[in-house]
């Protein structure tokens, strides 16, 4: 672990770069693959062009893109230009290479890529709109059977790349494998916070076959952003990683010499058949996106594949760009995660009209037609059942789009089944554990069906860091919404003896201060216990004093959640049995931050994940009237978002690059009135956090090594849905709040919000993360690090009712309906307790009770609530109201009484109704 050097909030500190950033976590991320390339090369020559909005580049050695810059700004490339010298020899792929496997009917699988063993290109004439043309053969292999031509075209101002690929032999060829490997700057490596901001790109896959494209966004969210469209016969059937040569199959061409790390997530292929891959790599693997297919060439025949290369103004006229591409658009509301008992729409925007609409598996997914609406085609959307689903699209002109989706119970069941789980399977006691993680709920492995109590990375095993503090964190958040008496016992156990009374320090001068890990290496004291010494020989096995340490900040939110919850519960449920009242938890909830500050002060001058959640401590103090401690809050907190202030962009991290720390930034500079610095987070996060047609990339906040420190398979990947997805959606939810007009920052939200669902499954069993690499395809048998994304999941829950000028009165989270003049909508998210009408700019939150159903009037902006009747926990319900935007004021709430900056309404056998707004 690097050193944690205090800082002074009121000293500005010089952004640290990618280097100096780095702690072991980093730092292993970083040389898991070895050693880079040295950058000590020679220049690479080029050919340059306009193209339209673009300056294009291509090397003269081997015609690949070298450059792909907009026309008015030549300092920023999509692709790496400047590590092409780096990058100039054999196994280093570039945006013009092509990967092929190939054989004779019945025969064995042969490999060709261009990349793999570079041989001089034949040039080729070029005619008219052809910038450069080669035959490219001879790199693939003096015998190939195949030859392969190709041309870089000017199509009216668009850059098109087009292969032609004939059979040569006397044979029938099938290809199973046909890749174009796409190249584009992601390379975070060498380059400080600033210049990855300004100078790199993430891409993100819609693997929709014909109507399949690739977006490439740029970190600091601005535009333009890039589409990779795709020609006729070209369709996005798979999205394969260039895997580094140890990572491959042995003796593989199909590799990428650029090692992956925390600061390269790699490159990967445009896969328009895949057939050959689902025969040997993917055997093992769960169910693709797309069905793989082959194509079978007779000798001399002849195929042509390419894609074109279209800039989009903003990443939010992303599907206003592919319609006017002519493009097929599909667009879900709310999303692609589908509850069986919620309504759900896909709207349809094609040049050709739908013919067939299909289900995969048969009856999972119900679509009907449902009218056109302002131009677009509606399908009502309803889900018969539970997991993955496909639909697929077919289209009068032949193409056919694929739209995948995942469908799951009913929010109030799922959350029901992770408590349980969690409380259950997951609770351990009573094993005269000598590390006193007794009671406690740790990490679960759902491949082996048990508790991982032992484990090299002994985080995951210790209840602390994301890895292991992950489970209890979950289970802790179910209760905010969902509190049910037996698992609230439980947990108030664990916080009131494992957490305060060993994880946390609880006497002396570092009272409050959290450990790494109780979980620790040490061979001497425990010989039989760890097996195999030759797995615990990383720096992942920390010794006891490693383990001990309180310097790491990042585990303090855990900690602080545990109590804040606990408040939550004490003080809103009257009813619920605790073994404190509510001011003990509200107490050490502000002990945990105090003591942040104190022990763990070097990384506080970074976002935390979960770290939003000193907010809402920090406004229960000032609603408890306990000023001295908000004093002193608001102090530490606003040196913190002060210090922010001063930096372009203030998302540093233990790793060199991360996408976990902006949801506290925007936090804070909201709450302090930074607001040019939280629009300035809020589209960073849009830069690496799009909307898709799939229920795994919609909302898919970018992460790809936590499967390092929290998964079972550990491996730099893009990971689906692991926990940045519902942390990012949470300052993205407020953004929308505040300016109801842009709908995209709620598509992305409510896509990363649900996206946590997914990784629940039936039994209740919530893993760390979904495995996108195609020869996996499954989740992560580890529980792990799932919890920080619940968090997110959980504090984000709501029912958002829309009036949108294109799709007309939307419900996302709810089911809405129309009564003479008013809207009704009948709220069936996870929690049942938040409600924004967003044309009346009106947030409703409940900290006790339930909403059953709200009816707006649009006459009058009157919101009628209608609230569940009375439990035994919670005879009342606690509302806050308020107006969101430039008129932002706290609302009245009708037959409430004032109190706690809230309304407190008692609620009877039957329903109860009150009245905001108007």
């Amino acid at each position: 672990m690097m050193p944690a050097k205090a800082w002074a909030s009121r000293t500005p500190l010089v952004a640290l770069t990618a280097a100096m950033s780095m702690t072991a976590y980093g730092a292993a991320a970083q040389l898991q693959d070895g050693v880079r390339p040295s950058r000590a090369a020679a220049a690479v020559a080029t050919d340059d062009y306009v193209v339209g909005p673009w300056r294009v580049g291509l090397r003269r050695d081997t015609q690949t893109l070298a450059r792909l810059s907009p026309a008015g700004e030549p300092g920023f490339s999509f692709v790496p230009t400047g590590r092409e010298a780096e990058r100039s020899g054999d196994g280093y792929n570039h945006l013009g290479d092509i990967n092929l496997r190939v054989r004779a009917p019945g025969g064995p699988w042969r490999d060709l890529a261009s990349a793999h063993r570079r041989q001089a290109n034949r040039p080729l004439p070029t005619g008219k709109g052809v910038l450069a043309a080669a035959d490219i053969t001879p790199s693939l292999a003096g015998d190939s059977p195949v030859t392969v031509e190709r041309r870089w075209l000017d199509e009216r101002g668009a850059l098109a790349l087009r292969f032609r690929i004939a059979n040569r032999s006397s044979a029938p060829i099938e290809i199973g494998v046909l890749g174009l490997p796409m190249v584009f700057d992601n390379i975070i490596t060498d380059r400080t916070l600033e210049q990855a901001h300004a100078q790199a790109s993430f891409t993100d896959p819609y693997i929709g076959r014909d109507a399949g494209y690739l977006q490439v966004t740029r970190l600091n969210g601005g535009g333009p952003a890039l589409l990779v469209l795709p020609e006729r016969g070209t369709p996005l059937e798979a999205y394969v990683p260039l895997k580094n040569p140890r990572e491959a199959e042995p003796g593989s061409v199909f590799v990428e010499r650029t090692q992956r790390a925390q600061t390269f997530e790699g490159f990967y292929d445009w896969t328009v058949h895949s057939l050959g891959y689902a025969d040997r790599e993917w055997q093992k693997a769960g169910e693709p996106w797309n069905a793989p297919t082959a194509r079978t060439l007779a000798p001399g025949a002849v195929m042509e594949v390419g894609v074109r290369l279209v800039p989009s103004p903003s990443i939010r006229k992303i599907e206003a760009t592919l319609a006017a591409s002519g493009r097929p658009v599909a667009v879900g509301i709310p999303g692609y995660v589908v509850p069986t008992d919620q309504q759900a729409s896909l709207f349809l925007r094609s040049s050709s009209p739908v013919k067939t609409i299909e289900s995969l598996p048969t009856g999972a997914l119900e679509a009907r037609p449902a009218g056109q609406v302002t131009g677009w085609t509606r399908l009502a959307v309803r889900a018969r059942g539970w997991g993955r689903a496909r639909l697929t699209i077919g289209y009068a002109n032949g193409e056919k789009q694929t739209v995948s989706y995942f469908l799951t119970k009913p929010l109030d069941r799922t959350m029901a089944d992770l408590g349980r789980f969690a409380t259950n399977e997951q609770w351990y006691e009573g094993k005269g554990d000598p590390f006193g993680r007794s009671p406690a709920i740790l990490t679960y492995d759902d491949e082996a069906k048990r508790i991982v109590d032992v484990e090299p990375r002994v985080w995951i095993a210790g209840m602390s860091d994301e890895g292991g503090a992950g489970s209890w964190v979950a289970a802790t958040m179910k209760q905010l919404d969902h509190p049910t008496p037996d698992e609230v016992a439980k947990i108030d156990r664990l916080v009131d003896e494992t957490v305060f009374g060993r994880l946390q320090v609880v006497t002396g001068p570092h009272i409050g201060a959290v450990q790494k890990s109780l979980f620790y290496y040490d061979p001497k004291a425990f010989p039989t216990l760890y097996g195999d010494p030759a797995r615990w020989k990383s720096w992942t096995s920390w010794s006891p004093k490693d383990a001990g340490d309180l310097g790491r900040a990042y585990n303090y939110p855990h900690v602080a959640i545990g109590y804040w919850v606990l408040y939550r519960v004490a003080r809103n449920h009257p009813g619920m049995a605790m073994r404190h009242d509510w001011r003990w938890y509200l107490d050490h909830a502000w002990l945990t931050v105090a003591a942040m500050m104190r022990d763990a002060p070097y990384y506080t001058q970074f976002g935390l994940m979960e770290g939003d959640v000193f907010v809402d401590i920090l406004s229960d103090l000032e609603r408890e009237g306990l000023a001295a401690e908000a004093r002193e809050m608001t102090r530490l907190m606003k040196g913190r978002a002060d210090h922010w202030r001063t930096l372009r962009y203030p998302f540093g991290s233990e790793m060199a690059w991360d996408s976990t720390g902006q949801p506290e930034v925007y936090a804070w500079m909201r709450r302090f009135g930074y607001q040019p610095q939280a629009d300035v987070t809020r589209e960073v996060i849009l830069g690496y956090d799009p909307t898709l047609p799939s229920w795994g990339y919609n909302g898919n906040a970018r992460r790809y090594w936590d499967f390092l420190y929290g998964g079972k398979q550990p491996r730099i990947e893009r990971q689906i849905h692991h926990y940045g997805s519902a942390l990012n959606a949470v300052p993205l939810f407020d953004a929308y709040r505040q300016n109801p007009a842009d709908i995209h920052l709620l598509r992305v939200a409510y896509g990363g919000m649900m996206g946590a669902v997914t990784n629940i499954d039936q039994r209740g069993f919530s893993s760390a993360a979904f495995h996108a690499w195609p020869d996996t395809m499954r989740w992560d048998p580890y529980s792990g690090d799932y919890g920080m994304g619940f968090y997110g999941h959980a504090v984000a829950a709501a029912t958002y009712l829309v009036e949108d000028p294109t799709f007309g009165w939307l419900g996302f989270g709810g089911d809405i309906d129309r009564r003479g003049r008013d809207i009704v909508i009948v709220p069936k998210d996870g929690a049942r307790t938040r409600l924004f009408v967003a044309p009346a700019r009106v947030w409703i939150t409940l900290q006790a009770g339930r909403i059953a159903a709200a009816r707006y009037q649009p006459a009058t902006k009157r919101v009628i609530l209608t609230l569940d009747p009375a439990t035994k926990d919670a005879p009342v319900a606690r509302v806050f109201a308020e107006r969101t935007g430039d008129r932002a004021a706290a609302l009245a709430v009708g037959g409430g009484v004032a109190e706690r900056g809230g309304y407190t309404v008692r609620l009877g056998t039957g329903p109860t109704e009150v009245t905001i707004g108007g």
